[in-house]
């Protein structure tokens, strides 16, 4: 695998309907050669296969038709019925494969399309939860969050009694800044029992995969679970264990799976803390809040980041967590962010529909999406962008900020310009993007040791070639113009 690896999300239950009749719904053995064929030939070496594990439908009734995920279905799916509420793929009944998508050969069969293709296949990890139907409660409910009755009559949002042993009360599974998932049940992470029983149930998916995406990883650190949970783990009589979950269980399956990739959905400054765990990459959520919402300068200032965290980030602009990038950006400013996404250190992080423009966030409860015509610009520069990216130097070329001044004395519009370069032997790329909706210029020195007089760029994104000093690239600054949200990739 390359060092800055480009990863695909497809959300599987949804998208395997595009290859089913009306009469026949599609397995993943369904999928032609040639789709993944396609992936390869983009640049695409992970593929994420979301949602693949056996989910408990007897919950979908009683937790998927709230009025507010009623109402993200209306906004999502204009004529969506009962029918399509599938339950969401976050509340696992068992790491077993859902019988509806594959068994187990034909999901190995199709990972052995995509190793032979240069591709690896990830699969979902959730930790901190599942299915508030589990078959595991029955059988091992020494692993799950328990409490006393006192707290279950003052909260039985959050407590709740399973059917299957009526005599415990359990926790269902949240987020310390939201009420509880009430379709999950809570992994108690201060039991030893519980620990091993997730380290088994990872082992079990090391041998059908090449790596996971693990859901809310920061969930199970020791401090935040503390925080989350204190008052049921005193009441217990559970201490804080002396080593962190991760370590232990990275550590375990990369003995026996030593290429085996972990990646961290994270948040609340704790990537840093998951990477020296042994998470190979970890979500980069600023990076997009700053793409969205903060001044170019701010963007700027987040790369100077130590580059052993920076080569560890997964940049993105959409996931089935977050609004669709043309959505959150328009057009024009979603291609200059993904230019920037896609040329920083780091993993380079897509989801199934990014190519082609959609607009629809869709509620992972839903099993169907809605029609939407690709939009043709955004197809257009999506295929000029993964093409350029196929280029060695972004994987393994080394990579620096590029030093940006203004133009003249008076000019400002320079802040809004963000650069940076990739060098790999005798061949460098600057990249520059105009992250305005105004016209803005600068200059940016080069170090031009060793070139002629003058000497050519070739700018990979608009294939126009440009001749300019190298005295004045190197000690004035090469002269950059860019038109709104434009951008530069120039070779030389």
């Amino acid at each position: 695998m390359k060092r800055h690896p480009v990863l695909f999300e497809i959300n599987t239950r949804v998208f395997l309907n595009r290859f089913g009749t009306s009469a026949k719904r599609a397995r993943l053995a369904d999928v032609p050669l040639s789709y993944w064929e396609s992936l390869a030939t983009r640049g695409i070496e992970l593929v994420w296969l979301m949602g693949i594990w056996k989910t408990s439908t007897s919950l979908i009734r009683q937790c998927c038709f709230e009025e507010g995920l009623r109402d993200s279905y209306d906004k999502a799916l204009k004529d969506w019925t009962n029918d399509d509420v599938i339950g969401s793929p976050y509340a696992i009944d068992e790491y077993c494969i859902n019988p509806s998508i594959a068994t187990r050969e034909e999901l190995q069969e199709v990972r052995s399309q995509m190793h032979k293709l240069g591709m690896k296949l990830i699969l979902d990890f959730v930790p901190n939860h599942l299915s508030a139907d589990s078959v595991y409660i029955h059988d091992h409910p020494e692993v799950f969050l328990q409490c006393n009755n006192d707290l279950y009559t003052s909260d039985t949002h959050t407590y709740f009694k399973h059917k299957s042993v009526p005599d415990i009360i359990f926790a269902h599974g949240r987020d310390p800044f939201f009420p509880a998932w009430t379709d999950t049940i809570q992994i108690n992470y201060y039991n030893e029992e519980a620990r091993r029983f997730m380290i088994d149930r990872l082992q079990d998916i090391a041998e059908l995969c090449d790596g996971v995406r693990c859901d809310m990883a920061m969930l199970i650190l020791n401090n935040v679970f503390q925080n989350t949970w204190g008052g049921v783990l005193h009441e217990s009589g559970y201490e804080k264990p002396t080593r962190e979950f991760w370590h232990r269980a990275i550590n375990g399956v990369n003995t026996t799976h030593p290429d085996f990739l972990f990646i961290a959905e994270a948040y609340w400054n704790l990537e840093w803390e998951l990477q020296q765990l042994g998470f190979d990459f970890t979500y980069d959520k600023k990076l997009l809040d700053r793409l969205k919402n903060a001044p170019p300068e701010s963007i700027r200032s987040h790369m100077f980041a130590e580059y052993p965290y920076q080569k560890k980030s997964v940049r993105f602009l959409e996931n089935h967590d977050e609004e669709r990038a043309i959505a959150a950006l328009g057009r024009e400013r979603s291609i200059a962010a993904a230019v920037v996404a896609a040329t920083v250190p780091g993993m380079r992080f897509y989801h199934d529909g990014q190519f082609d423009g959609k607009k629809i966030k869709l509620p992972v409860q839903l099993g169907r999406e809605p029609e939407e015509k690709p939009i043709k610009p955004i197809q257009d520069a999506y295929n000029k962008l993964l093409t350029i990216l196929r280029n060695d130097i972004f994987h393994e070329g080394d990579w620096e900020i590029a030093e940006i001044s203004p133009s003249w004395e008076a000019n400002k519009s320079y802040r809004s310009i963000l650069a940076w370069q990739w060098t790999l032997r005798h061949e460098r790329i600057l990249v520059v993007v105009n992250y305005a909706p105004s016209q803005s210029q600068c200059r940016i020195k080069l170090d031009l040791r060793g070139y002629d007089e003058n000497f050519t760029l070739n700018d990979q994104w608009s294939g126009e070639q440009y001749y300019r000093s190298s005295e004045e690239a190197q000690h004035l600054g090469l002269f950059i113009e860019l038109p709104p949200w434009g951008c530069h990739m120039l070779m030389y």
